[in-house]
């Protein structure tokens, strides 16, 4: 059994894990993603366990983002990349349920369209779901284009780790970017998750707490690796950047959870957000452009 975290009074029910790996589609939702989805692709491509199925939302994208798809996906007609319009609605909630819904996986892995897995991400998931009585996994990442600390990685497992631990009783977390959900625990939760048709929630967050409620376990894989961009830290004004730290509190208002370990990412992001503004601000690029602009 891989080393995934769950609690402590179920470690005994870890032996009873199913000798079949499950099967694993990829569910990507993309919006204007031109420049970041060939990358996500590529290292979906060099995984050492394929997956099933690679599903690619695209949710009324203006740019080449469905052009760069068809492009992978002729190039490698083994590896099922399959391009799938959702042009309904605007929004990532009804694009993430458009690609579950076609998805025929026995686990349903979710990235974001500037995830980059890691080589063993597929295996590792499989991996954890091996064990039935795990309905959703979730694992670190690394910001690969922080320009502060310039090529080196940097991940945030021991945060997120403890972070898992400090709020698995009340509400254990998914981020989107890095997670997988079995496919018969998505299908019981389906009617009762948010569509958030005002754009204001973590929508993996509403899945945890669903999953919560009704009695699935979610894990914790730190192996489960996936690398994402920072633009969203890097990019945002201190205004739009409160605005989405703040959807972490207006997630659990909603389903009337509150608590000070639930609390604690929303802090933790926003003083890694005025860190890395600080820090920025200090490399030899930034203090560059300032004088280009003086």
């Amino acid at each position: 059994m891989t080393d995934v975290d769950i609690p402590r009074r179920r470690r005994g029910r870890v032996a009873r894990a199913v000798a079949s790996a499950p099967t694993v589609s990829l569910v990507i939702p993309a919006y204007n993603e031109e420049t970041t989805i060939e990358r996500c692709l590529l290292a979906v491509l060099a995984q050492t366990q394929a997956p099933w199925e690679v599903l690619v939302v695209d949710n009324r994208s203006t740019d080449g983002t469905a052009a760069v798809v068809r492009r992978l996906a002729d190039a490698h007609p083994g590896a099922g990349i399959r391009l799938l319009r959702q042009f309904d609605a605007q929004g990532l909630v009804p694009t993430r349920n458009a690609g579950f819904a076609a998805a025929t996986g026995d686990v349903l892995g979710r990235i974001d369209a500037d995830s980059v897995l890691a080589p063993d991400w597929v295996a590792n998931v499989s991996r954890a779901m091996a064990d039935p009585t795990v309905g959703a996994v979730t694992g670190p990442v690394t910001y690969y284009d922080v320009p502060v600390f310039g090529s080196c990685r940097v991940s945030d497992n021991a945060v997120r780790r403890t972070l898992w631990h400090l709020g698995r009783r009340r509400c254990p977390f998914l981020y989107g970017s890095n997670m997988a959900i079995r496919a018969t625990a998505w299908k019981s939760i389906e009617h009762a998750a948010c569509p958030d048709h005002d754009d204001v929630l973590h929508e993996d967050i509403d899945l945890a707490v669903h999953l919560k409620q009704t009695g699935i376990r979610v894990a914790y894989a730190p192996r489960m690796r996936a690398g994402v961009s920072a633009r969203r830290l890097v990019d945002s004004s201190p205004a739009s950047f409160r605005a989405y730290t703040h959807r972490f509190a207006a997630t659990y208002q909603s389903h009337g959870i509150d608590h000070w370990t639930l609390r604690a990412p929303r802090h933790l992001l926003q003083g890694l957000f005025w860190g890395l503004r600080s820090a920025s601000s200090l490399t030899p690029s930034a203090r560059s452009s300032r004088k280009t602009a003086a």
